[in-house]
């Protein structure tokens, strides 16, 4: 990658280890839903004018179905997953949790176009961050039938921001990326619209809820996926998402320095095996997409 590739790699590395503490934050207030949706329809005001400016809107409806997918798969059902499963689990187990996104996409990239020989080496990575996620779930702080719904949510987040970036690179790659990353946002906003106001606070939330939320919409929502854009597209679907090895190591910091939370040894143990599994999994050449197929419509 170019340097700027690489300062890319290390501020959304950064960036994206920050939401699991601001929505373990907001979700002591207000519900998960809320919280999904405030994020995204910021997130959303901010970038659509800056789009409309730049006419990177200009031939969406062409993508629409992608444009769709992306807002459901990438926005809708992680946003909500990670802010419903926060409730039950530490910020730092999330974020360790969410971690087997590049893991998930050496699975299933195949279906997606991308044909990179599963090796050896590959194949012992998978085992081993599949070896991480259950030593996590067994000892690393999961108690209980709520906390296991909360590990559940984490891993149903992991499948759509694993299925996002091939989204990306299989149907919306050559565009502005601004252009799309706006458009998914504001639809993921409106899908959300109603179950939001269903579930709406009865009292004014604090002033902490309220900062957690605009750093969710504008940092982690808005700026963060127009980088990860950039490097889907100049770096791959599964080496972007490696952005996940620094991610856990953010939001463990963060939850141990201002929430008190503990992992334990199991914990960081875990911790390690996904990351050597995920590197040892993404290693070796950038796929190959195959010939190209139809748009959806």
């Amino acid at each position: 990658m170019s340097t700027r590739g690489w300062l890319a790699f290390a501020a959304l590395g950064a960036i994206w280890g920050v939401p699991y503490f601001f929505i373990k934050l907001a979700v002591q207030e207000i519900s998960p839903l809320v919280v999904a949706w405030s994020r995204l329809a910021l997130a959303a005001a901010v970038l659509l004018p800056i789009a409309w400016h730049r006419g990177a809107l200009r031939g969406l409806w062409a993508h629409k179905g992608a444009i769709f997918a992306f807002a459901i798969i990438e926005f809708v059902v992680p946003f909500t997953a990670i802010s419903v499963g926060e409730r039950w689990i530490d910020s730092s187990v999330a974020g360790i949790l969410i971690a087997a996104v590049p893991l998930t996409i050496s699975v299933i990239s195949r279906y997606f176009g991308q044909h990179e020989p599963l090796g050896s080496w590959r194949l012992i990575g998978l085992v081993v961050g599949l070896f991480g996620v259950i030593t996590l779930l067994g000892f690393g702080g999961i108690h209980g039938l709520t906390g296991w719904a909360g590990a559940g949510c984490m891993l149903l987040a992991t499948v759509g921001y694993a299925v996002g970036p091939l989204i990306i690179q299989r149907h919306l790659a050559g565009l502005d990326s601004i252009g799309p990353v706006a458009a998914s946002q504001a639809t993921a906003s409106l899908v959300l619209l109603v179950p939001a106001l269903l579930a709406w606070p009865q009292h004014m939330p604090s002033a902490t809820t309220w900062i957690s939320i605009a750093v969710l919409g504008l940092l982690c929502s808005a700026v963060a996926m127009l980088l990860m854009f950039y490097l889907v597209l100049h770096a791959g679907p599964a080496r972007a998402s490696v952005i996940t090895y620094i991610n856990p190591m953010v939001a463990t910091l963060l939850g141990a320095l201002f929430l008190d939370e503990r992992l334990g040894l199991g914990g960081y143990a875990s911790l390690a095996l996904i990351l050597a599994g995920s590197w040892l999994a993404t290693r070796g050449s950038q796929p190959k997409p195959s010939q190209p197929q139809p748009e959806p419509a």
